[in-house]
Order: C-alpha cells, then structure tokens, then sequence
C-alpha cells in the first residue's frame, strides 16, 4: 500500500473516530422525542444514560476491521485488474467508510431502543 494512501486512511479513521464519540449535550444526538408530558430533567438523565450505552458499540474498530478488510479484497481485485496498491487503497477508504457507517447506525438503534424501553415516543 502507497505511503499517500496509508495516510489518507488514517486521516479518515480518526476523523471517524471524533465524529463516532461526539454526541454534544443531552438531546443533541438527533434523535426526537415527544416530550408532551415528560420531565424534562428525568428526560435529559435518561437520554445521558442511553447515549453512555449506545457508546459502547465499537465504531472505531468496525471501521478499523471495514478498512483492513477492504485493502484486502480491493487489493485482490487491484491485483487482477493490474494494480494492487491503488486497489487496496480504495479498497481501505471504502471498507472505513463501510464499517464506520454500519457501527454509526447499530449506535443510533441502541439509543432509539434505549429510550424507547424506558418509555418515550421516538418519532424518527
């Protein structure tokens, strides 16, 4: 794999990790809840709460695993094509990206079910 290439996936997979662990304050997760009716301190308690649980899903290291395996099989097909480096570099971004998205999405359903298990109405 190319120096330049090596980089640019490193780049992309702390950029990822940042944007994986920033949730911003109580309610900032993008999740809406009806709150008609609700206390809206036990509301932000809970919501904090969910989003420590949704943090244990391993975007990072989904991401991490997207990428490698995706040098591996971009590379295999870099390789039939004539040029296993620049395969395997887009084989790592796309495989990132890939991995990254799919822990981003598991993490959104554990605290929309969080919340829901607890009682709220999430509309989206």
């Amino acid at each position: 794999m190319r120096f330049s290439t090596l980089v640019i996936v490193s780049l992309l997979a702390l950029i990822l990790a940042s944007c994986a662990s920033y949730r911003g304050t109580p309610g900032d997760s993008g999740v809406i809840v009806d709150t008609k009716g609700v206390d809206m301190s036990t509301y932000q308690q809970d919501v904090a709460e969910c989003e420590a649980l949704a943090d244990e899903v391993p975007v990072v290291e989904r991401a991490a695993t997207g990428g490698a395996v995706g040098a591996v099989v971009g590379g295999a097909i870099g390789a039939i094509f004539g040029d296993p480096g620049q395969g395997a570099g887009t084989g790592a971004v796309s495989g990132t990206v890939e991995g990254a998205n799919s822990g981003l999405s598991e993490a959104d359903q554990v605290l929309k079910r969080c919340l829901q298990g607890r009682g709220y109405r999430v509309l989206n």
